[in-house]
């Protein structure tokens, strides 16, 4: 499968250094050694491999290599400095990737800026856009909400086979790389709290009620959600308000990256699906485009919500709301729709018999919508 971001990354390659992150075994590393084919010379060299580290250290790799792919060096030391030197001392006409299953942003880590000598570039999981030459919406849609959209679960031989893999990719982002990029100790209580998540997708969150029941304290928590963001495990969305200071302070609600990680009833699951796909959708628009793209939902004083509030400039420009089976149009729904008239609303419907128009809400087939997204 060719994934989405080849070109992008072909076209950023020529300009400047690229970032490629996302989350662990998305991917990068296949995508990475894929474009390096499109080079007559390229070398790949990994942080995690001791022969491999020598000579990032020393920064010895080949002076002839056309392409170099550092993978995981953001947990060198001092990294920013470091690429600061490679970037401004490679040779005349070298392509430089860096990949890495963390935000490059991570943690605020000190150091020289590297403002104008990169362009970053996430990969997110497959998505029924990026399914579209090899499977039908519908049946690419059935499948990642079965398998996830990580690709060796999404391309294993049986269902077993996919929760096998889950299951030790659960515990190895917990064990490892928790523990490698924080200095969180409590294993068994960061644990819990991805368990309590995965039980309560696409509802607004209170860290204090949790807090409470895991015995530690809302501050905690709140770090804890920011690991889980930074290592792309999981990410928060909160409501849209045109005063940002308002939203941040209320309730975030959580998604998870790899869908089959949700627990809980199947509109859960196919909300987290919708929303990591509109994410995707998002994050391709700004790192491609430069375009500004956010993504919140909707809740008025009255508890009334809209699943997803998509917005460029703080502007809404799609409001969606996602059901199974219920093709009658929420009433924020059209309140909004209202209120933003140059925003797209839609219903999207798992399984719809017809689409139709009902007023300014269009009620849509989700597998066809979803198709149609950027990425």
């Amino acid at each position: 499968m060719r994934r989405y971001l080849e070109p992008a990354l072909m076209a950023d390659l020529g300009k400047k250094m690229v970032f490629l992150s996302g989350p662990r075994q998305v991917g990068k590393t296949t995508l990475a050694k894929s474009i390096m084919a499109n080079f007559a010379q390229a070398q790949y060299l990994n942080w995690d491999v001791p022969a491999d580290r020598r000579l990032v250290i020393g920064q010895s790799w080949s002076p002839r290599a056309r392409l170099v792919v550092l993978d995981e060096v953001h947990k060198m030391r001092q990294w920013k400095a470091y690429l600061k030197g490679v970037v401004d001392g490679r040779s005349f006409g070298q392509a430089l990737l860096v990949t890495g299953s963390a935000r490059m942003d991570a943690f605020r880590q000190a150091g020289p800026s590297l403002a104008g000598r990169f362009f970053a570039l996430r990969l997110h999981p497959v998505s029924v856009r990026e399914c579209g030459d090899t499977l039908a919406a519908g049946d690419a849609l059935e499948r990642l909400l079965e398998r996830g959209g990580f690709p060796e679960p999404f391309l294993a031989e049986t269902r077993a086979d996919a929760d096998r893999w889950r299951n030790q990719y659960l515990d190895g982002l917990i064990r490892e790389d928790v523990l490698e990029y924080s200095r969180i100790h409590e294993i068994r209580t960061m644990r819990s709290f991805v368990d309590v998540l995965r039980e309560r997708v696409g509802a607004p969150l209170s860290l204090a009620s949790i807090a409470r029941d895991l015995q530690v304290s809302p501050t905690t928590l709140t770090k804890y959600l920011d690991v889980l963001e930074a290592l792309y495990v999981a990410f928060a969305i909160r409501p849209f308000h045109r005063n940002i200071a308002r939203a941040i302070l209320k309730a975030p609600k959580v998604y998870f990256f790899d869908n089959g990680l949700v627990r809980g009833a199947e509109g859960a699951r196919f909300e987290n699906a919708c929303a990591a796909m509109l994410l995707k959708h998002a994050h391709y628009l700004y790192d491609v485009e430069g375009r500004r793209m956010t993504l919140h939902y909707a809740r008025d004083k009255e508890g009334r919500e809209v699943d997803f509030v998509l917005c460029e400039d703080g502007l809404p420009m799609n409001l969606a709301e996602c059901k199974l089976t219920d093709a009658a149009a929420a009433p924020l729904l059209h309140e909004l729709a209202k209120r933003f008239p140059r925003a797209q609303a839609v219903q999207i419907v798992r399984d719809l018999r017809q689409p139709e128009q009902r007023g300014s809400v269009a009620v849509e087939p989700a597998a066809r919508w979803l198709a149609d997204l950027a990425a």
